[in-house]
């Protein structure tokens, strides 16, 4: 790796009218990208159904994830606060594991985005059309997509504004939720009753683990995907103005970031009320824990946190898969023009057909929801453990690469290395299998799909390789006789 200074920009494609990506992220913006990047929509939405299978150990299956989270960010942390890039993790994979690697997980993490921007803008859709339904439920997705699309299209700035106040609407409100909670759970919060609140949930009503210890495992299948999106912050730091203190301080912060929003919400909620409360299922977990304490209209109090979450989503997923299919048009895995930037260092083709694919899913969603939109969810499912455990793979080579060309820049470092990326990819794999062996929550189906779509993908990228369809030496020239993996970093 040779060595550069930190860039004020991001890297260049020459000749564009932009000039390449510009640092229009300030600090403020990308350290509420960091924290609301670890909260998703599926908090929200989805832990009932994991209360319900694994009771209050699915504590236990959230800790689980979370070390796996803060494992796998910090592997990506070391490579992108050495090397901090738009193509992050698939960035880096081109240089450590070969092109064929970071061509494939860039288009399967892609590809995994603009099913998410089908999956998020149905539900911000649903809530809106619940308080205005004189508009339908495709009228609230096109103007919900329209409008985030118009946001990316302006500047980078005007996605980290709009970005910096959702995060911050979602870090607010469940920061009160534990507030309140806890408040309730000892008794403390004035004018409020909670006759089922009292750590005693914890253990009776069939105990921690009243469906045995399998649960948690189960458990983990069904939170694991909540997770996705703490890699945000190391993409988005290409486009700041300090990206290695960026990525070093996002990287630093995970642990309480997760230990704080997910498993602080999560205990406050199966104390609040029985694990086996009916309401829970009925009316999700945050919901059936505000109407526990006689919070008025808590039902639509969470709407509104759960759309914030959705355009939350939205937003980011957009700003992703864009940024995604910049970098692979900059290394010549995907067409030139999605490395061309306007004015302003905006990735519009990138952006324009990002947010097609969306349309189209959307439109699928709607008119085939349980046959191709389907097959999309389920074959995009597991790309979040296949992006993790590149991650893996890629690390245990990039780190004797800067050691032996660039030790300055280790300024972050994996934990335990290489005993724990190797553990780590280990729990991830596990995982993998596991998934092969549920039936009830499509887990098998999710996975197996997944690896025929990776397994498209791959056969792509190797007959590419083979016939020579576009070599990174062709995109940017080096001097002859670098060596492969100069080469290949320049590329990158």
């Amino acid at each position: 790796m040779t060595s550069q200074p930190t860039p004020t920009k991001a890297a260049q494609a020459p000749g564009e009218p932009g000039g390449g990506l510009q640092a229009g992220l300030k600090n403020r913006h990308l350290s509420m990208i960091a924290i609301g990047g670890v909260i998703g929509a599926g908090l929200f939405v989805g832990s009932s159904s994991g209360i319900a299978t694994a009771g209050p150990g699915i504590l236990l299956s959230y800790a689980l994830v979370g070390t796996l989270v803060v494992l796998v960010m910090r592997m990506l942390g070391e490579m992108s606060a050495a090397n901090p890039t738009s193509g992050s993790f698939s960035a880096h994979a081109d240089r450590a594991l070969g092109r064929w690697a970071g061509f494939s997980i860039g288009w399967l993490y892609w590809f995994f985005w603009v099913v998410v921007l089908a999956v998020e803008a149905t539900a911000g859709a649903k809530i809106l059309e619940g308080w205005v339904p004189a508009v339908p439920q495709w009228g609230w997705a096109l103007i919900v997509m329209v409008v985030l699309t118009a946001t990316n299209l302006v500047s980078v700035g005007s996605y980290g504004e709009f970005e910096f106040w959702f995060a911050g609407i979602k870090v607010v409100a469940i920061g009160a939720f534990i507030v309140v909670g806890a408040l309730a759970i000892f008794g403390v919060l004035p004018g409020v009753d909670a006759p089922k609140a009292g750590l005693d949930n914890l253990t009776g009503h069939d105990g921690f683990l009243p469906h045995g210890p399998g649960a948690i495992l189960t458990g983990v299948l069904l939170v694991v995907f909540s997770f996705m999106g703490s890699e945000i912050a190391t993409l988005a730091a290409g486009e700041s103005e300090d990206p290695q203190r960026a990525v070093t301080k996002s990287t630093n912060s995970i642990i309480w970031r997760i230990a704080v929003f997910y498993l602080g919400s999560i205990l406050v909620v199966v104390t609040l009320l029985p694990w086996n409360d009916p309401s829970i299922k009925d009316k999700g977990s945050y919901v059936a824990a505000l109407d526990s304490l006689g919070i008025a209209h808590a039902g639509q109090i969470m709407n509104v946190i759960v759309l914030t979450s959705v355009l939350s989503c939205l937003n980011s997923g957009l700003y992703t898969a864009s940024r995604m299919a910049f970098s692979l048009g900059q290394r010549g895995d995907a067409p030139r023009a999605f490395a061309r930037t306007t004015g302003r260092g905006v990735p519009m083709t990138a952006i324009l057909v990002s947010v097609a694919f969306g349309f189209v899913a959307v439109f699928f969603n709607y008119k085939f929801p349980d046959s191709v939109f389907l097959f999309l969810v389920n074959s995009s499912g597991a790309v979040a453990l296949f992006v993790w455990l590149v991650i893996c793979f890629s690390q245990l080579r990039m780190r004797k690469i800067i050691q032996r060309e660039a030790p300055e820049k280790l300024v972050v470092r994996m934990w335990l290395y290489p005993y724990l990326t190797w553990a780590t990819a280990a729990m991830i794999v596990f995982v993998l299998g596991y998934m092969l062996t549920d039936t009830e929550h499509d887990g098998r189906e999710t996975v197996l799909l997944s690896l025929l779509v990776a397994a498209v993908v791959l056969v792509i990228a190797f007959v590419r390789q083979k016939v020579g369809a576009g070599a990174h030496s062709s995109a940017q020239p080096v001097e002859s006789g670098a060596p492969e993996e100069t080469r290949a970093e320049v590329g990158a």
